[in-house]
Parts: C-alpha cells; structure tokens; sequence
C-alpha cells in the first residue's frame, strides 16, 4: 500500500495527501476528512522518516527524564506521551539516571534524530548542552532552570510554598520537633526544600537540633537508612514528633524503618511526603504529601514546544517562566503530637 492508493481513493493528487500528512500546507478540512478517512480505510501507515525529509521537520519531541524508576517520572512520560498522540505527535524518552555522561548520549540520540523540540524535566542540565540545540534552534523546555530565555521555556515548580504548606500542617498538630529528610544536595530542587524547610524551622522556632535533619538519595533504600540514623542520635525524650521528607518515596522509607522500631504512625510520629506519587495513597497508613501535578507539567512542557514550533497559541510562550503550584493532600500518616509529648512542647 502506498500513497498513490490513498490519493485515488480520496480522489484528490499525491501532493495532496503529502501536505495532508505533514502539515506542510494548508488543506480544507473536507479534503483532509477525506485523505484521513482513505488512510484508516487502507490501513496506511507513512513512512516517518521520509516524512521528517519531505517537511523538515520530524513531529518528534524529545524528552529526558532523571530517573525512570521513580513514580514520579513515568506519570509525566505517561501525561506528556497522552498529549503528544491527540496532536500527532511522536516521543523520544531519554532517562539520565543523573548521570551528566548518559545525559550527554541522551542528547546525542535527541540530534540524531532531529527532533522538533526537547523537554529537559531534569533537576540539572549542562549549559553547554543547551548551546548544543541552540545552535540547532531547537526549541527547549526546562523544569526548574534558573533562567528563561530565546528558545528556552522554564516550568517553576514552587517547592518553598510546598514545603511551608506541610510544615504548617505538622505545626498546627502541634509539633514542634519536627526532622527532616533531604534530598541528594547536588540536586538545585533538593536545596530548595532544604532550604525552606530551614527557613520555617527558623520562623517558627521549632527545635534545631543537628540530628533532627538527614540528608538521603530520594529513594526508598535512602530514606529507610536516614530515618534509622535520626532515631539512633535521638533518644526517646527527644525523638522528632514528625518528619518530613524531600518526596514521596524518601517518605515510604521512612515509614518502613519505623514499622521496625515499632514506632506507630501517626500516633508515636507523623510523617509526611513531597510529590503524591499514585503509591502514596495506598501506604498503611495513607501518606499524607505535598502534591506535585504531574500531568499540567507534562501538558505545559509539551504545548511550549508545540506553540514554538507553529508559532501559534500555547500556555507557556517561549522564553516564559510558568509557574507549578503545589497542594497539600492531608491523609492518614499525620495526626496530633504525641500525648507524652505535650507538656514539654
């Protein structure tokens, strides 16, 4: 089957059914009805490659990730991948593990294959990458980038507000030692929790002793291993009434190191998560989270580059900054500070 049968079915010339598939000229939607009807009919399916050559473009955006093995990540590649179909529009994934040399073979296949566009939803990037697709003119996303620019959109996800919505909720539990568990500090995104959640400890004269904060490597294993350490350098008089954690799965962690200390939650200690992965809402008990929306990021980053590549309208023009808010979702790892524990508070 090829694109002359598609032509004589439609009863319109191969030129047609050309600029019909690439998009690169305009055609009634009656006429576009009709190829698109004759292509479902003959079970046509156009070579992308010769596509790619014939329009210049390849309908394919590129989008890299840190870690695929997080939840967090893959219900954005699921949201954006959504998207991208109802647009016809094709993704390449690329996940760097937070490896800069993988990230450097990430974007060597995004060049290779000339892509139109590229989401960077990592929490670091190469600057000298980004002169990479810059010369290209290859449009770019960012989660989180410092700075906006020509070619380059940035998605600020607010995790200072994030963070102060959960400490709020453990303070008016009335908690006053509340730990913490950080994320890995080479990660711009994890110092900006950390630092917010200083800044509140601060504010609200909370206790600031040294151990009452761990740093881990947002993953389960971690925050199973920081939780321990913050239970052994306290004693039961000044064991933390909560915890708060850098996300979710740091949370889970946590949950688990307790659970072996026979320690109950929420009635011995409170914890609380960052980014309400779909798992959280199924831990015993139910983790209580800051949420993150994973799918207005994924649609944002995607109609940015959608919007730079036509030049028409889209939610985030490019060199824009657009703001992510964040929610707090109370459930049932959080309740009120120990009874013990009052009167010393």
């Amino acid at each position: 089957m090829n694109i002359k049968a598609v032509a004589k079915l439609a009863k319109v010339s191969t030129a047609t059914v050309s600029r019909t598939i690439n998009g690169t000229a305009r055609v009634s939607p009656r006429t576009e009805e009709r190829v698109r009807r004759a292509i479902a009919t003959l079970n046509f399916y156009p070579d992308t490659n010769a596509r790619a050559l014939g329009s210049g473009r390849s309908h394919l955006f590129g989008l890299i990730i840190s870690d695929i093995t997080n939840p967090f990540f893959p219900e954005i590649v699921k949201a954006f991948e959504d998207i991208a179909i109802t647009h016809d529009r094709e993704v390449l994934v690329a996940n760097t593990n937070y490896d800069p040399e993988r990230m450097k073979i990430c974007v060597t296949r995004m060049l290779q294959r000339k892509v139109d566009g590229v989401a960077i939803l990592t929490s670091e990037m190469d600057p000298t990458l980004i002169e990479v697709f810059s010369r290209r003119h290859i449009p770019l996303v960012f989660l989180d980038a410092d700075s906006a620019g020509p070619g380059v959109s940035s998605l600020q996800v607010d995790y200072a507000a994030g963070v102060r919505a959960a400490m709020r909720h453990l303070i008016g539990l009335g908690h006053r030692r509340i730990a913490f568990i950080a994320g890995p500090q080479r990660l711009g995104t994890a110092r900006d929790r950390l630092r917010a959640f200083k800044a509140m400890q601060s504010s609200a004269k909370l206790a600031r002793d040294l151990h009452l904060i761990e740093t881990a490597n947002h993953c389960v294993d971690g925050g199973h291993d920081a939780m321990l350490r913050i239970l052994d350098a306290s004693r039961a008089t000044t064991r933390p009434t909560a915890v708060l954690a850098s996300n979710d799965l740091s949370a889970i962690g946590a949950m688990g190191a307790l659970h072996e200390r026979r320690l109950r939650i929420p009635e011995d200690i409170s914890v609380i998560g960052f980014d309400d992965i779909q798992l959280s809402a199924f831990t015993m008990p139910s983790l209580s989270t800051v949420s993150v929306p994973r799918a207005e990021l994924a649609k944002a980053a995607f109609r940015a580059l959608l919007g730079a590549r036509s030049g028409g309208p889209t939610t985030l023009a490019e060199g824009e900054r657009y703001p992510i808010h964040t929610a707090l979702i109370p459930r049932n790892s959080t309740g009120p500070v120990p009874k013990t524990t009052r009167k010393s508070h």
